[in-house]
């Protein structure tokens, strides 16, 4: 499970840095998880911390393949950061790196 959501959130945060339109919208977090449940039918497929303690949080639809990756600062709002479309949830191994012994 957690290779999975480590792939899914990776895979989101590469796809925002490649220059996918941030949705600049901001909200509670409560509300914003109401707004795409009832709006694109997306739910939390995975959440983490970043290096300044922020939360990360990706919601996704596994039947429209829409995608939105969030992040709440300690204390503030939660704001989305990237959305997309085909989504879909991996469960890669990893690789092995050790062909020798």
């Amino acid at each position: 499970m957690i290779r999975t959501t480590t792939t899914a959130l990776a895979l989101a945060l590469m796809a925002g840095a490649a220059g996918a339109e941030p949705a600049q919208q901001c909200s509670e977090h409560d509300a914003m998880a109401r707004h795409l449940a009832e709006n694109w039918g997306e739910s939390r497929k995975s959440v983490a911390l970043d290096a300044a303690s922020s939360m990360v949080e990706l919601y996704a639809s596994e039947e429209t393949g829409t995608w939105t990756l969030t992040v709440t600062s300690p204390g503030g709002p939660t704001c989305m950061i990237a959305s997309g479309h085909a989504f879909e949830m991996t469960q890669d191994e990893l690789p092995v790196l050790d062909e020798g012994a």
